[in-house]
């Protein structure tokens, strides 16, 4: 089975938000996190979480990209114990039972994100639509690297998949990550 896992290109996501998450964790989505928040009253690093990060688990820190990579059936059966916990303890689960069920469902959607080769970057978009529902857009970014192998030094230029919306074709974009901070000031 393959799960989306955190990956860290340079140390923006430690200045972006307020805790983040640990490279290699296993992530998910994370929208849960904001559900008892209103996402227009969100500034600063909640406001960045909410835009564009995945959840890390077990660090319950925040990743603004993600990794497709092989899981076993001992690593989802941890994310989902730790996610499960942590739904008990700062969300109201009822019962640990409840929360795991809650859970695995969070993870088996993660898992849905992860249908791509393995390595394949994710990056993520959340809003806020106008009738009030929050819309998630998922980005794959596909490098040439062997997976567990992209890192910020070894550079990545690769092809961005844009959908306008839900009907429209993907726009294909070039990002250059390495280039981008080598013409920083």
């Amino acid at each position: 089975m393959k799960l989306l896992r955190t990956l860290r290109l340079d140390r923006s996501d430690t200045f972006v938000f307020e805790r983040a998450a640990a490279p290699g964790e296993w992530a998910c989505p994370g929208s849960f996190m904001f559900w008892d928040r209103d996402p227009a009253g969100l500034d600063g690093k909640a406001r960045a979480a909410f835009r564009s990060g995945f959840l890390g688990l077990p660090s319950l820190g925040w990743s603004t990209l993600v990794e497709v990579a092989e899981a076993t059936a001992a690593d989802i059966d941890i994310a989902t114990d730790v996610l499960a916990r942590h739904l008990v303890e700062q969300h109201g689960a009822p019962d640990l039972p409840t929360a795991r069920a809650a859970a695995r469902e969070e993870i088996e959607a993660s898992a849905s994100l992860a249908d791509h080769p393995l390595g394949t970057v994710i990056a993520l978009q959340r809003a806020v639509e106008p009738d009030g529902a929050v819309r998630e857009l998922f980005r794959t970014i596909k490098t040439t690297l062997e997976p567990g192998a992209n890192t910020f030094s070894q550079g990545c230029i690769q092809p961005i998949g844009i959908a306008e919306d839900d009907t429209a074709e993907p726009r294909i974009e070039e990002v250059d990550f390495v280039g981008l901070m080598k013409e920083r000031p």
